[in-house]
């Protein structure tokens, strides 16, 4: 598996709302999208720095993944992602050499993106994800 780049860094905040300004006002970044991703409980928005973006994820539910992950953690880093092509086969290959996979198939993430997450128990404890832009 090689990965054309860091697609963004998924960063939990207890409230969009407190956070956008933050990363405008002392980074000088712009937050080009806000979005909610219903399915996963979440709503995100994102800022770009270089090819890379920052992914700032709020739960919507604190049953949801970000709410127990804020819950447990507290704010910070909770995954990285990297671009991919050909997800499917990246999937297969990963479990083929021993990755436990949290999706076996790809989904549908923030931006349209497919996304499929690799356990962090096979990643040296860091949440990792794949993501494809749909052809």
């Amino acid at each position: 598996m090689k990965p054309t780049h860091i697609e963004h860094i998924g960063i939990a905040v207890k409230s969009l709302d407190e956070a956008i300004p933050f990363y405008e006002k002392v980074f000088g970044l712009k937050c080009y999208a806000v979005e909610e991703v219903a399915d996963q409980k979440v709503k995100t928005a994102f800022f770009k720095v270089g090819q890379t973006k920052i992914e700032l994820l709020e739960s919507t539910d604190s049953e949801g993944p970000i709410g127990k992950f804020i819950e447990k953690k507290g704010e910070g880093i909770h995954h990285m992602a990297f671009a991919v092509e050909g997800l499917d086969e990246k999937l297969k290959g990963a479990e083929a050499q021993g990755v436990r996979l949290i999706d076996k198939q790809p989904r549908k993430g923030a931006e349209g993106l497919n996304i499929a997450f690799l356990h962090p128990k096979s990643t040296f404890g860091v949440l990792t994800e794949l993501c494809e832009a749909p052809k």
